[in-house]
Parts: structure tokens; C-alpha cells; sequence
């Protein structure tokens, strides 16, 4: 049995969310977005963000595989699944459980420029900074963490714990 330890509550993220939700109902307002969730690991932030917005939303999904079963990205990217939605000229939000290397937003950042929206943001509920292997970084972040390997609210180790309510560490 894996051991976790609780790094964020559920009410803590219910917090952050309604934060988040803040400030891109803000910056968006009187404008339409298109979130994007990044499956599998998004879809219950997407969720909880998209009820909290106060601007018109629409939603979709890709799925970029690159994990595998392990605990470390194979660094090697594949869009399995694109988004249905026609993204010209809409104002974009890339809606992510973890920015963790970056190769995956900035894989999905050069595949929507292609497809000409308005403007293109990230969001991400952790951004783990010190593992970045690119320039990217999130314009709406919840929590930036250091280290360690994250479960809970989508987060998962092969398909394992993602529908915990809160953010633990797998501890060996």
C-alpha cells in the first residue's frame, strides 16, 4: 500500500479554484473562452473551474499521452485525441492538472497556433517549476510545489488515486 500525504485539502482547492475562476472571468470579461482540458488528469478542475466562471464558456478536450505507467514523463508526445471545436479567433484556455516538464503545454501551444484562435492562455491547478525542462509558464496557476510525486483531483500514478477530493504526495 502506497503511503500519501495530504498537501491540499479539498477546501483548499475549492479556494484556489474560486480564485482562478476570479481572475479569468476578469480578464476575459464580456468575451467568450474555449477551456481546453488536458485529459485524463484535468477533467475534474475543468469542471469545477468552468462552474465558477462568470464569462461565457465553452469546452473541450485533447489527450496528449506521454506518461505511461511510471512516474517519470517519457518525453516522447502524442496527440491522441484533438479538440472538435473550430478554435479561430476564440480566446483559448489550455486547462491542465500539472505544468510539470512543459514539453506538454508547449507541444499543445505550437498545435493551437496552427489552428489561428484570438489568444491562447494556460491554466494549471500545480505548476511545478523546478522540474521545467522548457520556457513555458501558466498566466493562471493555483499552487506552485517543489517536488514530489502528486496524486488526487485528477492527478493520478497509473490511473490510480485520481479521484481522491484533495492533493497528496505518494511517499515510498
Amino acid at each position: 500500500m502506497d503511503k500519501l500525504e495530504p498537501v491540499f485539502s479539498p477546501r483548499e482547492l475549492e479556494k484556489t479554484v474560486e480564485r482562478i475562476a476570479g481572475e479569468i472571468s476578469r480578464d476575459f470579461a464580456g468575451q467568450d473562452v474555449v477551456l481546453v482540458g488536458v485529459l485524463n488528469g484535468a477533467f475534474i478542475f475543468l469542471a469545477d473551474l468552468a462552474r465558477q466562471l462568470t464569462v461565457n464558456s465553452f469546452i473541450d478536450f485533447v489527450r496528449v499521452a506521454s506518461y505511461g505507467k511510471g512516474m517519470e514523463s517519457s518525453g516522447e508526445l502524442k496527440l491522441t485525441k484533438d479538440v472538435e471545436t473550430d478554435l479561430e479567433g476564440k480566446n483559448v484556455i489550455i486547462v491542465e492538472d500539472i505544468l510539470d516538464t512543459g514539453l506538454t503545454i508547449e507541444f499543445l501551444l505550437k498545435h493551437f497556433a496552427a489552428k489561428k484562435p484570438l489568444s491562447v492562455s494556460v491554466c494549471a491547478m500545480i505548476d511545478k517549476t523546478k522540474r521545467r525542462k522548457t520556457a513555458v509558464c501558466a498566466q493562471y496557476t493555483g499552487h506552485a510545489v517543489e517536488d514530489g510525486f502528486l496524486v488526487g483531483y485528477g492527478l493520478d500514478w497509473a490511473e490510480k488515486y485520481r479521484c481522491l477530493p484533495g492533493i497528496y504526495c505518494v511517499k515510498p
